[in-house]
Order: structure tokens, then sequence, then C-alpha cells
């Protein structure tokens, strides 16, 4: 039925010009290798996972290295393909390659013989200027690799997309294989859920943290399914939940509470378009499906107006899944520069990883830290945790502040 469909829309559109289909991989994973090589062998590189399946513009995905949900295997894969590439066409200096990847079997979307936009993230994130050596080896200057150890490397870089849709009057808010982003932001955290949550505030991004209102418009079932049970994260965190029809019915069939709005093109009230323009919703999931067209007209409304009001939105499940793990894990984030981030995991002369575990958990339900450092017994404040942090350091420093992003009831 959906091919008739499509096929019907071409007819009307132009019956002179053939029909083309393309085979489209569905649920796979886009990978990024950004490498420099010399004389076809590769000096250093860099593997990253979208967050987003593939499909989305790589210029429009969220980005995060070092890869955190990657099958080993299939990273052994890249590396073999891109090396192999890299020595049949003799590379000298920066290039880029794009993958999508599935149940560890690879495919080659594209190779560059550039430098791509990730460069200067990845070189921010492994402290390591890839241009630097990518000009030494182009130029026939020694080029000596980078000593990069992943395993050594204590915190997490996301690079996530800027969007300009405010400013753009009728563009509809969602991601395809068209780039649409207009720039991008890098933060970096302990763990991917926080470096997660600081890119995506500070790409505009507002935390649902006063009336803690979400709405879910999801099209696709198997997008229903597949957000069901962070629906009920968000639940089970003092969120109100509600929904357009049929993710409300689906959603209470299995448990979750969650109230009805209606879609624009109903007559029955209350409106989910009334509700986000009078600032009781601060934030929409919408995952439209493209295959019904009343159901792309509501959804393109919905979205507009959350854009249009000043509504965080989301429109990709993949996304929508991390960001509702990251609330769920996350109450408050230390605030760190540079230099401490690179300094995680060397304990000697910067805060360590379980110093600023510390310092999140401070600001949880029980306002306690862990009793685990303190002889058993809890740290009641700040001071306390950065008494017991400073003995046998060199270094004089001030404990962290801590942004509070999602406060626990």
């Amino acid at each position: 039925a959906e091919l008739v469909s499509f096929l019907e829309n071409a007819a009307d559109v132009s019956e002179e010009h053939p029909v083309v289909i393309s085979k489209f991989i569905l649920n796979a994973k886009e990978v990024e290798f950004d490498a420099v090589a010399d004389d076809g062998e590769i000096l250093n590189f860099a593997i990253s996972e979208h967050v987003e399946n593939a499909g989305v513009h790589s210029g429009d995905a969220t980005l995060v290295l070092p890869a955190q949900k990657l099958y080993v295997e299939t990273i052994r894969r890249v590396k073999r393909i891109a090396g192999n590439i890299a020595a049949a066409l003799k590379i000298t200096g920066p290039f880029n390659m794009q993958f999508i990847c599935k149940n560890n079997d690879v495919k080659v979307i594209e190779c560059n013989l550039r430098s791509s936009r990730t460069f200067p993230f990845v070189s921010k994130t492994f402290k390591c200027n890839f241009i630097e050596l990518a000009t030494k080896a182009m130029v026939g200057l020694p080029a000596t690799p980078f000593p990069i150890k992943l395993l050594d490397l204590d915190y997490v870089g996301i690079k996530a997309p800027m969007f300009s849709f405010q400013r753009l009057l009728g563009a509809d808010p969602t991601l395809g294989v068209e780039m649409a982003s207009t720039g991008e932001v890098a933060c970096f955290g302990q763990d991917m859920h926080e470096a997660f949550l600081l890119s995506m505030m500070s790409a505009g991004f507002k935390i649902p943290k006063k009336q803690k209102t979400v709405l879910f418009a999801i099209g696709p079932k198997s997008e229903k399914l597949d957000l069901l049970p962070y629906a009920a994260l968000l639940e089970k965190n003092g969120y109100t939940l509600y929904g357009t029809e049929g993710t409300t019915e689906y959603f209470s069939k299995n448990g979750v509470k969650i109230s009805p709005l209606y879609k624009p093109s109903s007559d029955k009230m209350p409106q989910a378009t009334d509700m986000i323009s009078n600032g009781k919703i601060e934030l929409v999931i919408n995952v439209p499906d493209s295959m019904n067209s009343v159901d792309a007209t509501n959804g393109y409304k919905m979205r507009r107006c959350a854009v249009d009001f000043g509504v965080s939105l989301i429109t990709n499940s993949k996304c929508a899944i991390e960001l509702i793990q990251a609330l769920d894990s996350i109450s408050g984030i230390p605030c760190m520069s540079m230099t401490d981030i690179y300094g995680l995991g060397k304990p000697t002369r910067k805060w360590t990883k379980p110093t600023l575990n510390l310092q999140r958990m401070l600001t949880s339900k029980s306002n306690m830290a862990s009793p685990k450092a303190n002889g058993g017994k809890f740290f009641q404040s700040n001071d306390e945790v950065e008494k017991m942090t400073r003995r046998g350091r060199s270094t004089s420093f001030s404990a962290p502040q801590v942004m509070v992003v999602n406060p626990k009831a």
C-alpha cells in the first residue's frame, strides 16, 4: 500500500520520468572516522558515533567521542576498511569517512579526502592537533603520531547541532538527509549523560524543570514501543505526561499515566497547540509519521507551535531516549574548565572521577555524598568533600560549583 501511494504521488509530479527506487538499511548506526595519513599509512584516527540512527545528515547529528555503544568487532572492521582505503589511495593528509553499521555489517557511505567539521572537535577531545599533524605530513616534515589511549580518557565529548528554526518562518523543524543546522557546540562531561545534557543546553535546549510537563506525539508504532519504558521513567521521576490520542491510548494500555491532548485537526478539547502556546508544556517529543499525510500536517503544526513559542522540541527517538536517561541519572553537573576535564583520572593534581560523583550526589534527595571515601561516614557539605580531596595534592584549587539541571523532588 505504501509503495502504491508513493508511485501515485510520483506520477502526479511527473509522468515522463521514471521512479528511482533505493534500498535503505533501517535502524543502523552511522559511524565517523577522522584520520591523518602519510603516504597511505594512518598516523592517528578517531572513531565517533551518532546518537541518531543513520538517515540524519552528519551535520545535524549528535556526535559522541569516544564512541560508547559500538561493538568491538564493528570498530575493528571500520579501522581495517579505512586502513585499506587509505593505502589504496596513498592518502597523505587529513581525510574523513562515514560508515553505516548494523550487527557488525559495515558499509562505506563516503570517503572525503579533506578535513571535516569534526576535526576541531576531535583535536579538542584528544588534546592533540590533528591539523598540525596533517600539515607536517603534507609538506614532507617528520610527522610523529600522537600517543592516544582511549581507555585513559576519563571523560566523554559530544558535538551537538544548533538550529535557527525560530528565525525561519514556516520551516519544518525536523531532521533528515538534508542539512538544516546553522552551527554546533561541543561539551565535555564525566560520562555521556553529563556531556549530552551540557551540549543540549549549550545549543539552546531548555530542561523541563519548573512544571515538568512533557507532550508525547509519536507516529510510528515501533517508535511508541521504543519510547514506552522511557515515558514510564519520566513518570517515575515526577513528570506530568500528555499525549496525542494514539500515543495516549498506547501508553495507557501499558501502564503509563498520561493525559490526552487533541491534534489541530480535531474539534475536541484541550488542544495540544493551545497547551503549548499557553506555556503549559515544557517539552514536546514528536516523532513524525511520514506515511500519514494528515498526521504529517498535525505534527508540523505542533512542531512549529513549539518552535514559535520557545518550547523545547525533540523529533528523534534516539535523542529523546538519551535525554530521558540523562535526566533520570543526573540532578546536578559540576562546572569544570577544560583543564579540569583533561585532568580527570589524575588524582595527584586534578579532581578525580569519584570526587566529581560526590559533588553530583550532593544535589540529590538525601543531600549526602557517598560514604565510601570517608570511613563509612556521609559528607555533609562541599567543604568536607574539598578537605578530603585536598590531602596530598600539590595544586591549590577550589571545589567546582554544581549546576542543578534536574531538581529531584
